[in-house]
């Protein structure tokens, strides 16, 4: 990318895989690993069209799973170096909004997200879309966007009070602070931590997501999903939360009433933030967005 036609007669070879999908008789398993988190418009599209293909299997439980770093969101980098920055934003935001929703809209298996690797902003939300969420207890996230100047989208406006409750889920958004794996389970926000390796974690969580396909109980716990979504669906709509959330959005990326074109620019050139209680609070919070009802240390 950074290269372009210097490199365009360059020949390509077959080597390491961002996205892989596994299965079992019961299990399926989506793993994607984008280097520090980061996840840019092109990448997003081809993990949406990942987990479209394992929603359409016929296993009982999806696992999605990240990599050393779970997910920190839009890719501010690749951002930062498009020709039109804001529109590579908006695309961008609309390309992992569409990953979002294939977790949040899988109906016909559940679904298992398993962090084994520290998440923020849009990585933290996207993963709370799954009926089971587990983390390694050594992770630390950072579910805000404030510090990066942005309302943030990835459904969090119903993910997020739907799992921790709206007065918890505005706390976490406006005092943009992090927190640890013992914490989020016992907020809500994940379900359960194991302890190990990255390796020893996600064989934990394989074998927990097999259990689960097995348990005589699955029915009953799929039935529960379903009617769950469709009784949110009637009271809101997916869509209404992705359109409130984007028009939240465009006012950051393409007026920066919060800053993002600066604060952006300072994390990828990395310089010395300017980060002002003044312009933190210019955003609302989830009041501001959701009648009913922050960017990462690293990538938003």
């Amino acid at each position: 990318m950074a290269l372009g036609e210097a490199v365009s007669g360059v020949p390509e070879r077959a080597g390491y895989s961002e996205i892989t999908y596994d299965r079992s008789e019961g299990v399926g398993v989506v793993s994607f690993d984008f280097y520090n988190g980061a996840m840019s418009t092109e990448q997003c599209r081809r993990l949406a069209s990942a987990l479209r293909y394992a929603v359409a299997q016929d296993t009982r439980v999806l696992v999605v799973r990240g990599g050393e770093v779970f997910s920190n969101g839009i890719h501010l980098n690749v951002i930062e170096a498009a020709r039109h920055p804001e529109l590579e934003a908006w695309m961008n935001i609309n390309a992992i909004n569409a990953v979002c929703r294939e977790i949040v809209g899988c109906t016909s298996q559940l679904v298992v997200t398993s962090i084994g690797g520290n998440a923020g902003a849009g990585g933290v939300m996207m993963g709370l879309g799954a009926d089971r969420v587990i983390v390694r207890d050594s992770v630390v996230l950072n579910p805000h966007y404030r510090t990066m100047g942005l309302f943030g989208s990835e459904y969090w406006t119903y993910v997020l009070p739907r799992r921790v409750g709206a007065e918890h889920a505005l706390r976490l958004t406006q005092e943009a602070l992090p927190i640890g794996a013992v914490e989020a389970v016992e907020c809500g926000l994940a379900d359960k931590a194991l302890p190990g390796s990255r390796l020893d974690f996600e064989r934990r969580v394989l074998e927990y997501a097999e259990r689960l396909a097995a348990d005589a109980g699955y029915d009953r716990l799929l039935a529960g999903r379903r009617q769950v979504r469709e009784v949110d669906e009637r009271r809101k709509p997916l869509d209404a939360y992705r359109a409130e959330e984007l028009a939240e959005m465009s006012r950051d990326m393409f007026d920066d009433r919060g800053g993002f074109r600066l604060a952006r620019r300072e994390f990828v050139l990395k310089v010395k933030a300017s980060a002002t209680p003044e312009r933190l609070a210019g955003h609302r919070g989830l009041s501001g967005a959701s009648p009913a009802g922050g960017a990462g240390a690293s990538h938003m």
